[in-house]
């Protein structure tokens, strides 16, 4: 048989048997086959010695290609575990996978363990990675793979076989004489992997995420290419752990948190105008931008969720309230508090008869929306249990979707640069396999999108096949001051919810006709929002955004009436401005409120009572300014203007 390749370049290298990856990586060069870590096999990775026994498209993934940092991550997770029973022979091994910036293992082991043993496990780790083990692939029988692993006391592994089903392949990969469970793919060797890594905490898990289950221990750790890429990452982590969100909220005392009202957040005064400030921002930008706000309620009946798929497909994540029924007693009346707005909006666009002449209509809402986060998940405003977000739907035509889109594209990157962010990346996620429409509207939907990124200058990649089952949609990603990339941004297409609830519009035909619905957040939630950006600016806000814009120190006593004076011109300005007349030294008060990030510091004395001036002084400067507190009150009422209304 002869087995045609077709490499990337468009290449094709024809074999008169099956090949390897590395046999095909071999036939190419030398320097490639010793740099080949796997394949690509008409887009599917697969180890690098597995025979390819057919005409396919070949790529080889390398240290280079964006494929290597999962394979790595994913190999030294096994590496871990090796050396964890290598260590402790009374730990059984569970599931171990690759995660963003990592991997974890879970283990079971009656003695808990601890951060001290960190360093002997990456000894260990390290020594494994030495001796350059052959990662090496085997086929089993379901029976025989059970009977293999209880035979070593692996229960667990045990379990996850006789729950695979009954049509999957039960693969495990040897590295020397340690055996573990693994669908792969793999490296070659455990040389690959190179020493890159280091672990980072403990955690505990519960066998398969169900509390019902023993609790396991989590190790988590981080590997990367070579050393300097691991230790930008450590270095971010330890950056990251200085700009907190949660931490600087309460040195700020902007918001918090507590047990009795998990996953909600306790906004206090300056948190709360920081929180106002922003959304009275995004709404002046809709507003111009043609979105009408309407308000929708909370708590619906049980029906309209079911009529969504909400009540089905996303139920368990819903808050839901069960009214007694004196008809029926054992069937109480179910309502759900909303987890979107989505539903609410489509009830508002059926109110009387909508024309072609009255689309696209952008309908937006700042919505209090619950959705039942396990306790796990929520992290400080980053995950929460109710949330407000920068919700809008717009009903359109399908030939509207291209024009739109381009709109909130444009849209959302003018809201990104005013707040001191770009667009790292977008992602367009298009259809998978199981969806509804035809293919001709997907065709349509996903062109329209790509047309739209193009027109508007943004360069995309595609995820491909994940687009809901209804649509496909857009990720914006926006990249914070220490590197971070933060999914926030989303723009969705939708003609299910119209069809599911009804919505039509009279086309120019005089017919109904269904329209479609573009689910758009800018911001996404709020509270998410209003973390990145406390951790991007370590609390040092934009001038326009920071809760406190300005401060009026006095030097002396002799001054408190004129700060007073220097407060209320401020005020009247529109600076939202405190005063200091504590019987402090200057020193002590410009330090105190340098500490709170108060951006602007007025000191004024005798002197500047006399003269009607202040000393300006700007958060990280030493320098002071002297001006008149006529032209203090104008220029800085200038400078607190949010961008979009110093345009």
């Amino acid at each position: 048989m002869t087995v045609n390749l077709t490499l990337p370049d468009g290449n094709v290298k024809s074999f008169s048997a099956p090949v390897t990856g590395l046999d095909l990586a071999a036939s190419i060069g030398a320097g490639l086959a010793k740099a080949a870590l796997a394949i690509k096999l008409d887009g599917e990775l697969r180890d690098l010695m597995r025979l390819i026994d057919r005409d396919a498209k070949v790529e080889i993934v390398t240290r280079k290609s964006p494929e290597a940092l999962d394979l790595i991550r994913h190999d030294t997770a096994h590496i871990l575990a090796e050396a964890v029973q290598e260590l402790f022979p009374d730990t059984q091994v569970t599931i171990g996978p690759n995660i963003e910036n990592g991997f974890y293992y879970d283990f079971a082991r009656d003695v808990p363990f601890s951060t001290d043993d960190f360093p002997k496990i990456e000894e260990k780790m390290r020594e494994i990675v030495a001796r350059d083990a052959p990662l090496v692939r085997e086929e089993w029988q379901r029976d025989e793979a059970v009977k293999f692993f209880e035979s070593k006391g692996e229960k667990y592994k045990a379990e996850l076989i006789r729950d695979l089903p009954a049509n999957q392949t039960i693969t495990t990969y040897s590295q020397g004489e340690w055996k573990d469970l693994c669908r792969g793919p793999h490296m070659p060797t455990t040389g690959k992997t190179g020493t890159a890594f280091k672990l980072l905490k403990l955690a505990g898990a519960y066998w398969r995420g169900d509390s019902k289950n023993a609790m396991l221990q989590r190790i988590y750790g981080t590997a990367w290419r070579d050393e300097k890429e691991l230790q930008a990452y450590l270095t971010q982590i330890d950056e990251a752990e200085k700009r907190d969100h949660r931490k600087i909220g309460k040195e700020l005392g902007l918001f918090h948190m507590q047990d009795e009202a998990a996953g909600s957040v306790f906004w206090h005064p300056k948190g709360w105008t920081l929180y106002r400030t922003l959304e009275n921002y995004i709404r002046r930008r809709i507003t111009k931008a043609g979105y009408v706000e309407v308000h929708t309620p909370q708590l619906y009946d049980s029906s309209l969720f079911k009529a969504s798929g909400h009540w089905d497909m996303y139920g368990d994540n819903m808050f839901k309230v069960a009214l007694k029924n004196e008809a029926k007693p054992d069937e109480p009346h179910m309502l759900g508090l909303k987890p979107m707005n989505c539903p609410g909006h489509v009830q508002l666009f059926k109110q009387g008869i909508t024309s072609y002449r009255d689309l696209p209509l952008r309908m937006a809402e700042f919505g209090n929306c619950h959705r039942n986060e396990s306790h796990g998940s929520m992290h400080g405003l980053m995950r929460v249990r109710q949330f407000v977000q920068d919700d809008a739907h717009i009903f359109c035509t399908e030939d509207q979707i291209q024009s739109e889109s381009l709109a909130f594209c444009e849209l959302l990157r003018s809201v990104y640069a005013d707040l001191g962010f770009e667009v790292a990346r977008v992602r367009l996620a298009d259809r998978p396999a199981v969806r509804i429409g035809t293919e001709e509207a997907w065709d349509k939907a996903e062109g329209a999108l790509k047309r739209a990124l193009e027109e508007a200058g943004l360069p995309y990649d595609i995820n491909p096949g994940d687009g809901a089952f209804y649509g496909p949609k857009l990720e914006f990603y926006l990249r914070d001051a220490i590197g971070r990339e933060w999914q926030c941004g989303t723009l969705q297409v939708d003609p299910n919810m119209p069809e599911r609830l009804d919505a039509v519009y009279i086309g120019e035909d005089g017919q109904k006709h269904r329209p479609v619905m573009l689910h758009r957040a800018i911001l996404g939630t709020l509270h998410r929002f209003l973390g990145i950006m406390i951790e991007d600016c370590s609390g040092k806000f934009p001038l326009w955004l920071s809760p406190v814009q300005a401060v009026v120190c006095t030097i002396t006593n002799d001054a408190d009436d004129y700060a007073r004076e220097v407060y209320e011109a401020l005020d009247a300005a529109g600076i939202r401005t405190q005063i200091d007349t504590r019987a402090e030294k200057i020193n002590a008060k410009i330090r105190d409120h340098s500490l709170q990030k108060v951006p602007l510091i007025l000191v004024v004395g005798r002197k500047e009572a006399e003269n009607k001036t202040v000393a300006l002084r700007r958060l990280g400067g030493e320098a002071q300014e002297m001006m008149s507190l006529a032209d203090a009150a104008v220029s800085l009422a200038a400078e607190v203007l949010p961008p979009d209304l110093r345009k």
